[in-house]
C-alpha cells in the first residue's frame, strides 16, 4: 500500500472513531438531557399520547385525563382545581409539574416498576398504554371545610389535617389558591398568561404553605418547652414565674407577656395555668433553666430538624435556627428568633402528643391502583419513634384542655372537648408594626383523639395588628375539626 492510500485509510479510520465516539456519547451520556428537553417534540407527543392516571380521594376525581382532537391526545383536568392545588399540584406542558402529579408521575406515567406487568401486557395485547392511579388519603369534606375556611375570609394560610393514629393526611390547603386547568390547557399562549399571572400573585399562589414555607411557631412552641419539662423534673404544679415582664439575660431587652398582663395573681403561676395563660416570661425562665440541649433534643424528637421527610412531595425544614446565648435561648423559648416550622411540621406535634408520644409519618397516597383499578400497594403507618412517654402525653392534653377552654373565638363544637394550643408570632423587620401570623394547632376528642389539625394564618388574615390565634385561628381549626369528626361518624 502506497503512502497517500495508508493516509487516506488512517482518515477514514480516524473519521469513523469519532463517528461511534459522539454516537456513544449522544445515546448513552446524553440521552437522559435530551429526552428530558421540553423542546424534544417526539418524547412530548409520546407522553401526552398514553392516557395519565387519575388522582383521588375516597371516590372523588381530583385529577384525571381527558381525550382531545389535538396533536396531543390527552389533556389534563382538575374538576375542583384550587380547592385541591396544594395537593394534586399542576401537569403543564410548558412548565412541568408540581404536587403529586411530580412526586407520583412514575405511577401517573405509568413507569413505576409496580405496573411492570401491566406495561408487559399492554405490549402482547396490542392495548394502549396508560398509568397507573393514586388514591390519597384526603377526606373530600375536610378538605373543603378547610378551603372555604380560609378563602371566603381572603386569608393567606394553610390547614394540615392528620389522623394521628395513622398519620394520613385529611386535609392539606394552601391560600390564596390557583387552578392548574389553566396551566394544563393545550393552548400555549393560555398558559403563559396563567403562569405570568400566578407568578407575579400578592401574596404568592404557586408555593405550598403547609409544607413548602416554614413560619415562626410562636407560643404553639410552648408545647415543646412543656414535654422538655415534664421530663426534667417538673409537674403541671410546678411554679414558674408570674411576671409580665422580665430582662433576657445578659441584655437590656424587656420580655413581655401578651398585652404586658402577669401570670396570675401572685409571684408564681403553675406550669399548667402557665400553658393556659401563655405565658412568655415563664417559659423564657423555664428553658433558661433546661438549657440548650435539653430543648434540642425535645424539639428533634419532635421532627424538628428532620431533612428527609416526604408524603411524597419533599417537606421544607423546620428549624431550631442558632442560640448563640442565653438570652436567645429565652427568645427561642417562645417560638421566635430563629425557630421556623411548617404547617404539617406543627401538625405532627398535635397528633404525636393525641397518639400517647409516638410520633407517625404523614403520607398522602392511601393506594397505589393499576389502570383497572385493581390494588398494587397500600401503604402502612410508619411509626418513626417515641417523642415522648404515654403518661407525659396525657399531662399535655390536660393541659392543653385548659388552654383550649381560656382560647376566645368561635366555632366551639358541643359536647367535644378539643385540646388545643394558640400562638401569636411576631415576624419581619419591624415586629411591633407587621400583623403578625397566628396558629391554633389542636386534636379532639381529647379523651380518644380522632383528628389533629394546625392552622396558620399570615399577618393576621386581614393585617389587623390585633390579630391572635384565637380570634383568627382557632375559629377554622375548630371547623376542619367537627368536619373531620362529622366525617367519622
Amino acid at each position: 500500500m502506497n503512502t497517500p492510500v495508508r493516509r487516506i485509510a488512517v482518515a477514514v479510520m480516524g473519521m469513523i472513531l469519532l463517528l461511534m465516539a459522539n454516537l456513544t456519547y449522544v445515546q448513552v451520556v446524553k440521552a437522559d438531557d435530551y429526552r428530558s428537553d421540553p423542546r424534544n417534540q417526539r418524547v412530548l407527543l409520546a407522553e401526552y399520547s398514553r392516557k395519565r392516571g387519575q388522582i383521588s380521594a375516597a371516590g372523588e376525581v381530583l385529577a384525571n385525563s381527558v381525550e382531545t382532537n389535538d396533536r396531543l391526545r390527552y389533556q389534563r383536568k382538575y374538576p375542583d382545581g384550587p380547592m385541591y392545588a396544594a395537593v394534586t399540584g399542576y401537569y403543564s406542558v410548558i412548565y412541568s409539574s408540581s404536587g403529586l402529579e411530580r412526586a407520583a408521575d412514575n405511577v401517573l406515567n405509568g413507569s413505576d416498576d409496580r405496573l411492570f406487568a401491566r406495561r408487559l401486557s399492554d405490549l402482547i395485547t396490542g392495548r394502549d398504554p396508560s398509568g397507573g392511579n393514586v388514591v390519597t388519603t384526603i377526606e373530600p369534606i375536610v378538605q373543603e371545610t378547610a378551603y372555604k375556611q380560609l378563602a371566603d375570609r381572603g386569608y393567606a394560610g394553610a390547614v394540615v389535617a392528620l389522623d394521628p393514629k395513622t398519620g394520613a393526611i385529611l386535609a392539606m390547603v394552601s391560600t390564596p389558591s390557583y387552578d392548574p386547568n389553566r396551566l394544563a390547557s393545550h393552548n400555549s399562549e393560555e398558559q403563559r398568561r396563567a403562569w405570568a399571572e400566578y407568578t407575579e400573585a400578592d401574596p404568592p399562589v404557586l408555593r405550598n404553605r403547609a409544607i413548602s414555607e416554614t413560619y415562626p411557631p410562636g407560643s404553639t412552641f410552648k408545647l415543646i418547652d412543656v414535654a422538655a419539662a415534664l421530663q426534667h423534673g417538673y409537674t403541671p404544679e410546678s411554679p414558674v414565674t408570674a411576671a409580665s415582664e422580665i430582662t433576657l439575660t445578659g441584655t437590656n431587652t424587656t420580655l413581655r407577656n401578651f398585652a404586658g398582663t402577669p401570670c396570675g395573681t401572685g409571684p408564681t403561676a403553675t406550669l399548667a395555668d402557665a400553658l393556659a395563660r401563655s405565658c412568655n416570661t415563664a417559659f423564657a425562665e423555664l428553658v433558661a433553666a433546661l438549657g440548650e440541649d435539653v430543648l434540642r433534643q425535645q424539639a428533634a424528637a419532635f421532627g424538628i430538624g428532620s431533612t428527609d421527610l416526604a408524603i411524597p412531595m419533599r417537606v421544607a425544614q423546620s428549624t431550631l435556627g442558632d442560640i448563640p446565648d442565653v438570652a436567645a435561648l429565652q427568645q427561642s423559648a417562645i417560638g421566635q428568633r430563629d425557630v421556623r416550622v411548617t404547617p404539617l411540621q406543627n401538625a405532627m406535634i398535635a397528633a404525636a402528643i393525641a397518639n400517647g408520644g409516638e410520633v407517625l409519618a404523614p403520607y398522602l397516597i392511601k393506594e397505589v391502583q393499576g389502570p383497572d383499578l385493581e390494588t398494587i400497594d397500600v401503604t402502612q403507618p410508619d411509626r418513626l419513634g417515641r417523642a415522648i412517654p404515654s403518661n407525659v402525653a396525657r399531662m399535655i392534653t390536660q393541659m392543653m384542655i385548659a388552654s383550649e377552654n381560656r382560647t376566645q373565638g368561635g366555632g366551639r363544637i358541643t359536647g367535644v372537648q378539643i385540646a388545643s394550643k394558640t400562638g401569636t408570632a411576631e415576624h419581619g423587620v419591624d415586629p411591633e408594626r407587621t400583623p403578625p401570623h397566628n396558629w391554633y394547632v389542636a386534636f379532639a376528642p381529647a379523651e380518644n383523639p380522632q383528628v389533629a389539625v394546625a392552622v396558620l394564618v399570615e399577618n393576621g388574615g386581614d393585617r389587623s395588628l390585633e390579630a391572635t390565634g384565637g380570634s383568627r385561628a382557632a375559629p377554622i381549626g375548630r371547623a376542619v375539626i367537627a368536619a373531620a369528626l362529622g366525617s367519622r361518624r
